[in-house]
Order: structure tokens, then sequence, then C-alpha cells
């Protein structure tokens, strides 16, 4: 098949849906952001992290490069290594007509692309970066503090009501503004608390005063495609904030059989589904942590 014809949406749902079928659930790999041991996926020339749902494509942590940019460093491709593939957005310019007017005007379409990639693993001759040289943004520090950090400069800087008391439900509502979940104590696991807490906080991003992804409230009814594209993206907003503060345990998510046929039916549907929803959840993640 040549390149210009190869559907990139489907090459990432594919991939996601491989790994769901192997009982992998890409969003809660461990992709966890220390530094210390590299196992935050980041381009070796830029020294940039890569976005979330290429840290979801991508299998291994550290250094990655295209096959000239390894080469311009020095590099060479080890011989039967592998290439893996990031995806990025390309702007194209095209003229439309009004259908009403008849007047043409130039839009911009953006357009999903993808590029091969190869890790540090694959490569001789150059040396891995020391930490100190990788460019991430601003992260904050690890630990349950600053999980309650977090959450209470996120509801107050975005001046959200936070209800966190005995009870058995766990919502948002965006009619109020309001995030509730159970009071901590009624936990088996700590690490549960704030999943389901950044759970609810993420789909509170989606206020009309904040990412406004609640436009088409009245499609968005549960067992919908909007209503799983919105779970989805809470899902993996939470586990991203999860795996960055380090208190994601083997028990905070759900890996049963019911809950990846869930997601490998909804996937199989719309393979623009998860390219959506992940960016979706990047967009809430930053927004939460209050970072560029």
């Amino acid at each position: 098949m040549a390149k210009g014809k190869i559907n990139v949406y489907q090459m990432v749902t594919d991939k996601i849906i491989k790994a769901l079928e192997n009982g992998v659930i890409p969003w809660r790999k461990p992709w966890k952001t220390h530094l210390d041991n590299k196992s935050l996926a980041f381009n070796r020339v830029s020294k940039k992290p890569y976005s979330l749902l290429n840290q979801m494509l991508l299998n291994n942590g550290g250094e990655y490069a295209t096959f000239k940019q390894w080469v311009d460093l020095g590099g060479k491709i080890k011989q039967g290594a592998k290439s893996e593939f990031v995806v990025f957005w390309k702007m194209l310019e095209k003229i439309e007509k009004d259908e009403k007017t008849g007047e043409e005007k130039k839009v911009t379409i953006p357009y999903l692309k993808y590029i091969n990639v190869f890790h540090i693993s694959c490569v001789e001759g150059v040396k891995p970066l020391d930490n100190g040289n990788i460019n991430t943004a601003e992260l904050p520090p690890q630990g349950i503090e600053q999980a309650d950090g977090i959450i209470n400069n996120y509801v107050e800087r975005e001046h959200i009501t936070f209800n966190s008391v005995r009870c058995n439900e766990a919502y948002y509502s965006p009619l109020f503004d309001l995030v509730q979940v159970p009071c901590i104590s009624q936990y088996e696991n700590v690490g549960e608390y704030y999943s389901t807490t950044f759970h609810e906080l993420v789909h509170s991003t989606g206020h009309k005063s904040r990412l406004n992804r609640f436009k088409d409230n009245k499609s968005a009814g549960f067992g919908t495609q909007t209503y799983s594209k919105e779970e989805l993206t809470a899902e993996i907003g939470s586990a991203t904030i999860l795996n960055i503060l380090n208190i994601e345990s083997d028990n905070t998510f759900s890996n049963s059989v019911a809950y990846i046929q869930n997601w490998l039916n909804v996937l199989k549907n719309d393979n623009k589904f998860i390219v959506s929803a992940s960016g979706k959840a990047e967009k809430a993640v930053k927004l939460i942590l209050n970072i560029d």
C-alpha cells in the first residue's frame, strides 16, 4: 500500500486494540514521568516528551528519534532493529466554496500524519543523555500530599464545588459545576480515592467555562458515542495524573475482561475515537496541573 493511502487513524486504533487484546490497558501503561529512570518517552533532538497519545503508542520510555536524526547524531541503527511510530498534526490549507454565497475562502484543516522512530536501544554510537538535559514541562512533585494540593488548587482556581463526603456516588454535575466523591475512608485502597477524584475532575474540565466539551449535551446520554468518549477522556486523564504523581497501584484500575471488551467494541466501531479522547485528556490534564 502506498504511504499516502495509509489511514493513520486506523494505524493508531489497531495498535491500541492489539494492546487491549493482549490484556494491556494502554492508558494505564507505566509510562511514568520519573526522569530518574527515563521511562518518559521523549525525542532525543528536541528533548521534549512526546504527546500523551504517543506515550501510549510507544513501547518503551526514554530516547527516540527518526532514522535521519540518529544518523545526524553519529549513530547507526542496529541490523534487524524495528521502528515504531508517532503521530502528529499537520495543518493543510485548501480552498472551499461557500454553498450559499458561492464565494471561495481559504480554510485550514488538521491532518493526522505519522513518522517512524527508533528507540535508543536500537542505536549504536550514541550515548544516552543525562537526566538534566531532558526538557520537560514543570511537573509537580510526587506523592499523596501533592495530589491533595493539586486537587485543592484546581477546585479553588476554577471555583468548583468539591464535596468529599460519606456517600455512595461519585459524579460531576455540569449544571452546578460540582464534583462529589465518597470520602477517602470509604476506599479499601487510597489510590482508588485519587483515581475516582481525578476522573471526576477531568469531567469538570469539560465545563463551558473551561474546555467546553459538553456542547452537544442532548446526545451525551449513557451508552452513546459522546458519553463513551467523555468516559475514556476521564479515564486517560486520571491515569496520567496518577502516573505523574506515582500513586498508581495494581488495584487502582480495572482490567477485567468485561472492561477491556467494552473499550474494544467502542474502538472497533470508530477509528478516530482514541485519537480524539486522548487529545481531550491531554488538555484536561494540563488544565488541572496548571501547566502549558
